[in-house]
């Protein structure tokens, strides 16, 4: 059991730190205009069509665009807007939003 959670731990840890999508949250702050409309200033979503990307994980969020972009995931607005992003442009995108810290509070 404990080797077990051992090598699940090292798996998860290496798609947590992959530097293929190592982008610049900074950067992608200044990139995240067309995807307000949708997702909301704070990445908040009040569309309940558009998920929230705030606090996602990193690598999830860049695989969607580039699902998204290659047309491998299908959604009309997002295939559209994706197909405009460089690489440079998912992995800054994906890094801020996922920089954004989320405070969940238990109801």
């Amino acid at each position: 059991m404990i080797r077990v959670l051992a090598v699940t731990g090292l798996l998860l840890g290496s798609l947590a730190s992959d530097p293929a999508y190592a982008g610049d949250a900074r950067a992608g702050r200044q990139k995240i205009t067309t995807c307000q409309a949708c997702h909301g200033l704070d990445g908040l979503s009040k569309n309940p069509e558009a998920p929230n990307l705030a606090g996602q994980v990193e690598n999830y969020l860049a695989r969607s665009l580039e699902f998204y972009r290659s047309g491998e995931r299908k959604n009309d607005a997002m295939n559209i807007v994706a197909k405009e992003l460089s690489d440079e442009d998912i992995a800054d995108v994906s890094a801020y939003y996922a920089s954004i810290q989320v405070d969940v509070l238990p109801p």
